[in-house]
């Protein structure tokens, strides 16, 4: 359970972030003008990437783990989906946004900063996704009820003649 709730804290994290990058940081990058694009854009990696892959290896660990070890009451194919949109988040990372980053670091392009902002939604999309479906897999552990474990009394309690009742008395 508490590897589950790790996931999930950093799924939220990355959701943030990717948000935060989709609306705010991508599109200002417009702004940044041609001259110095390039150091800012290798400068930005350089900042980014230790933020950011420690999260997402460590959202693609626990993911795994999840489906490996899935906790007590949780169904096996919601933690296969997220996953799966993790793969998706990964393919995008390597196949398209990647890319686009090191072609950026040869100079600015608005059409292909622009490639960068509207392939960028995939990620946005799937993060969001994924905090939902495992907001949704909390909510389900949250409403199934937990049994009391079964008491049983050792048979020398059971056995142990009962005297008078014990009767408390109050100091004045």
């Amino acid at each position: 359970m508490t590897l589950l709730l790790l996931h999930f804290a950093a799924t939220l994290f990355m959701t943030g972030l990717v948000w935060f990058v989709q609306a705010v940081h991508y599109p200002l990058m417009h702004r940044v003008g041609g001259s110095g694009f390039s150091r800012y854009e290798a400068e930005h990696t350089r900042r980014t990437s230790p933020v950011v892959a420690p999260m997402m290896l460590f959202e693609l660990g626990s993911g795994i783990w999840l489906v490996l070890a899935p906790p007590p009451g949780v169904d096996v194919l919601l933690l296969l989906i997220n996953v799966a949109v993790l793969a998706v988040i990964w393919g995008s990372t390597i196949v398209l946004q990647k890319p686009i980053h090191r072609d950026l670091e040869q100079g600015f392009t608005a059409d292909v900063l622009d490639r960068l902002v509207s392939t960028n939604w995939i990620r946005t999309v799937s993060w969001s996704l994924r905090a939902v479906l495992l907001l949704y897999v909390l909510q389900t552990l949250a409403a199934v009820p937990l049994q009391p474990a079964p008491v049983t009394v050792p048979a020398a309690v059971k056995a142990a003649p009962s005297g008078p009742p014990i009767q408390v008395v109050q100091s004045p």
